[in-house]
């Protein structure tokens, strides 16, 4: 079974080219025109144990907003389709993530039924040429269109830079410990997901 995905989208807003594979990892190429986000979303496929190609062209000009949520959009549809029938898969996984002073929890529920609970707070509105509230627009973006139940939250924390790399993290392991192959089944009493 290949777990390997492209796809590219392109708005009047932005253009990007993704490339997801659950079978290998390290080989990560991250280009979305903001370094923060770029370091994220790096720490993101590095820490879920899949390969991420990612090129995205945004009108960053304006701000970050729609280069943010683009690739959550993208990038979730790519994770979804690298799943197909998430036959054989653990389904759920959940990991709590530290950061230096702060810590980071997530949840997910790979459950073709999209939900985000974010609970975070971040102390200063910007990381770089990153707006720290863009944090919760990609992982809404991001789970919605993967059709996951994902659940986030900062338990503690002082620095925005801690706090959104622990949620990154955390959700990484939380969906590397779900994408794992455990068997032939669909983890369901309804027998589809």
């Amino acid at each position: 079974m290949s777990r390997i995905f492209k796809l590219e989208r392109e708005t009047k807003e932005t253009k990007i080219s993704v490339m997801i594979n659950f079978d290998r990892t390290g080989d990560n190429k991250i280009s979305t025109g903001i370094g923060f986000f770029d370091h994220m979303l790096n720490s993101f496929a590095l820490h879920g144990g899949f390969e991420l190609h990612l090129s995205v062209e945004g009108d960053i000009e304006v701000d970050g907003h729609h280069t943010v949520e683009d690739t959550g959009i993208a990038l979730g549809a790519a994770f979804k389709g690298a799943l197909s029938d998430c036959k054989g898969i653990n389904r759920y996984g959940a990991a709590f993530i530290p950061m230096d002073e702060a810590l980071g929890f997530a949840s997910v529920d790979i459950s073709n039924r999209p939900y985000l609970v974010f609970n975070a707070e971040f102390p200063e509105e910007k990381i770089g040429g990153f707006d720290s509230c863009l944090t919760e627009e990609f992982f809404r973006a991001f789970a919605f269109n993967a059709g996951l139940t994902l659940h986030l939250k900062a338990e503690y924390g002082k620095n925005s830079h801690h706090i959104a790399e622990a949620l990154f993290k955390a959700a990484a392991h939380a969906l590397k410990a779900a994408v794992a192959v455990n068997g032939n089944n669909i983890l369901s009493t309804k027998g589809v997901l």
